[in-house]
């Protein structure tokens, strides 16, 4: 039922999160437009990215870094948050609760409305349970960046046992072939 509510779109809304929060693994971070310049490629919602607003981003930045590639495979809860306002309108929107590898709850001071700031507190998320069976193939046959599939691969590593002869192949496979796509195309004539 939940399913036949949602909204038609590239990117999770606050509408989206209505039901409850969700926790989501960051799959690749890509360019977005000027007004979202991040898309947050989610495992869990192929095909729609969450973009976070600037607030949030800023939350982001203090918990991980500056650095997009160092987001790969990390973990974050979102929920929707009914207070938010754009422009005199309460419309909700999208706001972090938890984080994966913060060593511990932080509390920073965010923009609330002009000249007021709220503090805002992010806690950290828990680790996964190990027994969750992830389609690993799927995910190594989805990047679309080297840094992505280097990401995954970290994650892969880490767990004991999952790295067999069939993920070596695959991410092999898959390396070469983004190789290929990055590499310029040779024109006639061009003895390079």
């Amino acid at each position: 039922m939940t399913a036949s509510i949602a909204p038609r779109s590239d990117q999770i809304n606050a509408d989206d999160l209505l039901t409850g929060p969700v926790t989501v693994t960051i799959r690749e971070v890509t360019e977005g437009v000027a007004e979202q310049p991040f898309d947050f490629h989610l495992i869990e919602y192929p095909g729609r990215a969450y973009r976070p607003s600037k607030s949030m981003r800023r939350v982001i930045i203090k918990a991980w870094g500056g650095k997009t590639e160092a987001y790969h495979g990390k973990r974050l809860t979102i929920f929707c948050n009914p207070e938010i306002m754009f422009g005199r309108d309460k419309t909700g929107g999208i706001e972090i609760s938890h984080l994966s590898d913060i060593p511990k709850a932080f509390t920073m001071p965010l923009t609330k409305t002009r000249g007021r700031k709220n503090n805002f507190t992010v806690k950290p998320l828990a680790a996964p349970v190990q027994d969750v069976v992830r389609d690993w193939p799927s995910e190594i046959d989805a990047t679309t960046t080297t840094a992505a599939l280097t990401a995954l691969y970290q994650q892969i590593r880490q767990i004991p046992g999952a790295y067999t002869d069939e993920l070596k192949t695959a991410f092999t496979d898959r390396g070469a072939a983004l190789k290929v796509t990055a590499a310029p195309e040779q024109t006639e004539g061009d003895e390079s």
